[in-house]
């Protein structure tokens, strides 16, 4: 489900069901590293949009965790930890990050929840159905590791 009105509607009607959140990570830069994030927020996006639709009624994909990567990593991650808190506390345990953003797996092991990381494919000089194809690859990879997370978790 997305972060759109109709889906969360019917994500508070069947919220016992949908215990699963998506946040994707994007990075926001400027001057030389502005392409390159530019690029992973490209990836990124269509990668979680194509998880959700595979996922319909079970994740809610929220909108992205946007930031600046000249910010510190710390003030950075405390504002991510305060989503989780606030996803948990809405009864959502299953919590996975997804970025093209290699500082994240640098840090990996001072985050709470599953970090999922893919570095990202230059999609600029492809046409639309070739993206969607290249993605849809990359989601069938990701589906093995949600199931086993929500089986390893009950």
């Amino acid at each position: 489900m997305k972060w759109i009105p109709q889906d969360i509607d019917q994500y508070l009607k069947a919220q016992e069901y949908i215990d699963t959140a998506v946040i994707p990570l994007i990075p926001v830069a400027f001057g030389e590293k502005m392409k390159q994030a530019a690029s992973m927020s490209e990836f990124t996006t269509l990668l979680s949009t194509l998880l959700e639709r595979q996922f319909t009624g079970r994740i809610l994909l929220l909108p992205p965790f946007t930031y600046l990567t000249e910010d510190d990593y710390d003030n950075r991650l405390s504002e991510l930890e305060s989503w989780i808190s606030c996803l948990k506390k809405n009864q959502l345990k299953h919590i996975f990050l997804l970025t093209c953003d290699s500082e994240w797996k640098m840090h990996e092991e001072k985050l709470t929840e599953s970090l999922i990381w893919i570095p990202a494919l230059p999609l600029e000089d492809l046409e639309g159905s070739q993206k969607i194809s290249i993605i849809d690859s990359q989601v069938k990879q990701l589906l093995a590791i949600f199931m086993g997370k929500w089986h390893e978790n009950g």
